[in-house]
């Protein structure tokens, strides 16, 4: 039995460099271009017009976290998500501490274009409901 070492999550978008960017920044992610070109841009210019913007990938530059791939569809998102990413800032804290390193994250994550949702906090363990750039859910934990 072989075991899985690596995977990547994949996100359906409207615009994946858009929502690329916005994931690099919560996370601290890089998105190098496809090997071979110097930047996004050029591979672009290399695809024929109706592929142009059809991906994006970013990646953790230290190797530990999974690739993010963004990819168009024509669709828009019209339900809630089945899976979602928690974003874990306030891993080891409880109460207040919690919940304040939460809301500063939060409030640096709205600045990037996210929305917040809703709070859930019972006194004691807390987690914020949000959604990127283009609605798509994730919490901060």
């Amino acid at each position: 039995m072989s075991l899985i070492k690596q995977f990547q999550v994949t996100f359906d978008c409207a615009e994946p460099r858009r929502v690329a960017r916005f994931w690099c920044e919560v996370l601290g992610y890089e998105s190098p271009p496809p090997k071979g070109f110097a930047t996004w841009d050029e591979y672009d210019r290399s695809q024929p017009a109706e592929e142009q913007g059809s991906w994006s990938a970013c990646i953790d530059p230290s190797g530990v976290g999974p690739r993010l791939f963004f990819q168009r569809v024509p669709e828009g998102k019209v339900v809630k998500n089945r899976v979602h990413l928690d974003v874990r800032v306030g891993t080891g804290l409880v109460g207040e501490e919690r919940l304040a390193t939460l809301e500063a994250e939060c409030t640096r994550l709205v600045a990037l274009g996210a929305v917040r949702v809703q709070l859930l906090y019972d006194g004691h363990d807390s987690c914020i409901a949000m959604q990127d750039v283009e609605g798509n859910e994730f919490c901060v934990d």
